[in-house]
């Protein structure tokens, strides 16, 4: 599976963006889909995660309330609406899949896109 992230760019402080992931080579109705970010300096973190059954969604502490997952299967396509954008959301936002049916950690996630840069301005 190709994944291919879109989206990102410079945003000042309470505006929004949303993140959109293209997937390529297989279905995206076969996976978990999820988005993490990596903000220079620290480790990766889960953002939000959208399982392969069920129509549940998981998000990280720092996405909930301000950020919504969601997919559209038929275009094969992940996004994240992003609202309310901090400068501490500065990061980079990387979409994967996971072939379990829940995964919220990096090591449950089997394909990766190469992300897309969010720049939040204060």
């Amino acid at each position: 599976v190709q994944l291919q992230a879109s989206g990102g760019g410079l945003v000042q402080a309470g505006g929004s963006l949303r993140l959109s992931c293209a997937a390529s080579g297989h279905s995206f109705a076969s996976y978990t889909v999820g988005w993490f970010r990596q903000a220079p300096g620290k480790d990766r973190e889960f953002v939000a995660s959208l399982p392969l059954r069920g129509s549940s969604t998981y998000y990280g502490d720092s996405a909930k309330g301000r950020f919504t997952i969601s997919r559209d299967n038929a275009k094969n396509t992940l996004y994240l609406q992003m609202l309310n954008l901090k400068p501490e959301d500065t990061a980079v936002y990387y979409c994967a899949v996971a072939k379990r049916n829940y995964a919220q950690c990096e090591y449950e996630y089997d394909y990766w896109g190469h992300g897309t840069l969010v720049t939040v301005s204060s």
